[in-house]
C-alpha cells in the first residue's frame, strides 16, 4: 500500500475483526451446487426422512418466507412447501471453514476460531495490508470471490463490541463499533441483545429493574455483585462496550470434549436413550485419547421436545480416559435427574476438568489396579485399528441402531456436534 494507513490505528489499544459466515451450512451448499439452490430457500436438517426432524440452519430465501432454526420440519414445509431440504455434510462444512480461516491467517497470525462458522482477527500490526475497512472489504471480497460464501465482519476495538458489530448488518455488511459509539448503538437495547447475555440473565436483570443495557451500563456495581457475584462487574464493564479478552491464536489444552446428537424422534425408552450415551461416550473418549487426555468430570445435556435444555455434571472418582466410565456416569445422571418416561429430543456428553494423561498420576483401587494396563492395551489397539480401517471397524451391538447417535462415526453425516478439533491446527494449506 503506498498510502500511509499509521492514522486509521489507534496509538494504543487493538483493532479486532470478528467474521460471520452468514448461514454458513447453506450457503455451503449453494456454493457446491448453485444450479440447485442459488437463491432457493433451503434448510440443512438433522433428519431430512423424517417430518419430526429439526431445522439446524436455512437460507435467507428461507428465512424471508417465515423458516427458523429449531423449527420441526414438518412444520417447516407447511409454512413453506418449496423449501428445499439438504441432509447434514460435515466434512464439507469443514473443508470450507479451513479456506476461509486460512484467508484470515493471510492477514494477520492473530486468528481465534470461535467454531465452524466464525473467527476473530487481530489486526493491530497489519498495517502495510492497508486501513482496517481496506482489510476488512478485502477478506469479504476474497471470501465472496474464491469460495461463493457471504459474510460479515465486525471491527471494533475489541472482541465484544467487534462481535456485536458484525451482527449489524447481515448478509454481507461490514460494520465499525467503536467505544464512544457505545452509548448511541447500544444502550437502548435491551441486555439480552448483549453478546454473552442468555435468557436467564436477562431476566435476573429484569427483576431488578435493569431492562436495557444503558441502565447495566450505568447500574450499581454493588447490586450487581451482589445478585451476580465476579460476574457482575464484568456485566457492567460489558454494558460500557469494555473487553480485555486477547485473541487467542493458539488454543490451549482443550477445556472439554463434547458431542450431541439430535433424535429424530422424541425418545422416552431407556434402553434407546442408553444406546445414544454409549456411541457418544465412544466417540468423545475416543477423542480424549486422540488427545492424550484424562477427563475428571462428566456432563450430560438434556434437550425436551419444547428446545429447554438442562446439564448436569458429576466428578469421577478417578479420571478415565475409557468409554465404559463415561458411559456409566452419564446414564447415572439421567436416571438421577430426568423423569421416567419424559420425552428427550437432543442428548450430549461434555468431559470435562481435562488433564494431560502423562502428567497427572492415576489413583487406582485395589480391584482395579490390575485391570488398568489391560484396559489401556484394548483402547490402544481399538483406536489403531480405527485410524486404519475407520470408525466402523470395532463396534459392539450395544451400539447398534438406526437413530442420528449411530452416525456419529461417519464425518460426513453426522448430526450436530460440539466438535472443533479441526479447528486446533494451524493452517496448512486447503485440504
Amino acid at each position: 500500500m503506498n498510502q500511509d494507513n499509521t492514522n486509521a490505528y489507534p496509538v494504543k489499544g487493538r483493532v479486532i475483526l470478528h467474521i460471520d459466515m452468514n448461514a454458513f451450512y447453506c450457503s455451503v451448499h449453494e456454493a457446491v451446487e448453485p444450479e440447485i439452490y442459488k437463491g432457493k430457500p433451503t434448510a440443512v436438517a438433522g433428519s431430512v426422512e423424517l417430518r419430526k426432524g429439526i431445522i439446524v440452519t436455512c437460507s435467507y430465501a428461507a428465512r424471508a418466507r417465515g423458516i427458523k432454526t429449531g423449527m420441526l420440519v414438518g412444520q417447516a414445509l407447511k409454512q413453506c412447501p418449496e423449501l428445499l431440504l439438504i441432509r447434514p455434510d460435515f466434512d464439507l462444512y469443514w473443508q470450507f471453514s479451513r479456506r476461509f480461516m486460512n484467508i484470515a491467517y493471510e492477514f494477520s497470525p492473530l486468528v481465534e476460531a470461535m467454531s465452524i462458522d466464525e473467527c476473530y482477527v487481530d489486526i493491530t500490526g497489519s498495517k502495510q495490508f492497508g486501513t482496517p475497512v481496506h482489510i476488512a472489504e478485502t477478506i469479504q471480497r476474497r471470501i465472496r470471490e474464491e469460495l461463493l460464501l457471504p459474510c460479515s465482519i465486525g471491527i471494533a476495538p475489541n472482541k465484544l463490541l467487534a462481535k456485536m458489530a458484525s451482527d449489524m448488518k447481515k448478509p454481507n455488511g461490514i460494520s465499525i463499533l467503536r467505544k464512544r459509539d457505545v452509548p448511541n448503538v447500544l444502550w437502548n437495547r435491551p441486555c439480552a441483545e448483549l453478546y454473552g447475555i442468555g435468557a436467564k440473565t436477562a431476566d435476573k436483570l429484569k427483576r431488578l429493574n435493569i431492562h436495557t443495557l444503558g441502565q447495566l451500563a450505568h447500574a450499581n456495581e454493588k447490586l450487581l455483585t451482589e445478585q451476580f457475584g465476579v460476574m457482575g462487574a464484568t456485566l457492567k464493564r460489558s454494558a460500557n462496550g469494555e473487553d480485555e479478552s486477547p485473541v487467542q491464536t493458539e488454543h490451549e489444552q482443550s477445556k472439554s470434549i463434547g458431542h450431541t446428537t439430535t433424535l429424530p424422534t422424541n425418545f422416552t425408552e431407556r434402553s434407546d436413550i442408553h444406546r445414544v450415551f454409549l456411541n457418544l461416550a465412544d466417540q468423545v473418549g475416543r477423542r480424549l485419547r486422540r488427545q492424550k487426555l484424562i477427563a475428571h468430570t462428566v456432563q450430560i445435556t438434556i434437550r425436551d421436545p419444547d428446545m429447554k435444555t438442562i446439564t448436569r455434571a458429576s466428578k469421577l472418582n478417578a479420571p478415565t480416559e475409557n468409554r465404559e466410565d463415561i458411559y456409566h456416569a452419564a446414564c447415572k445422571l439421567f436416571e438421577d435427574h430426568w423423569p421416567s418416561g419424559k420425552p428427550v429430543r437432543l442428548l450430549g456428553i461434555t468431559l470435562q476438568h481435562l488433564l494431560a494423561k502423562d502428567e497427572v498420576p492415576v489413583q487406582l483401587d485395589l480391584f482395579d489396579y490390575k485391570k488398568q494396563p489391560a484396559k489401556e492395551k484394548l483402547n490402544q489397539a481399538m483406536d489403531a485399528l480405527r485410524d486404519k480401517f475407520g470408525e466402523h471397524a470395532i463396534l459392539t451391538a450395544g451400539m447398534l441402531g438406526d437413530d442420528p447417535s449411530t452416525l456419529i462415526r461417519n464425518h460426513k453425516a453426522r448430526g450436530t456436534s460440539l466438535q472443533m478439533d479441526h479447528l486446533k491446527r494451524k493452517p496448512l494449506g486447503d485440504e
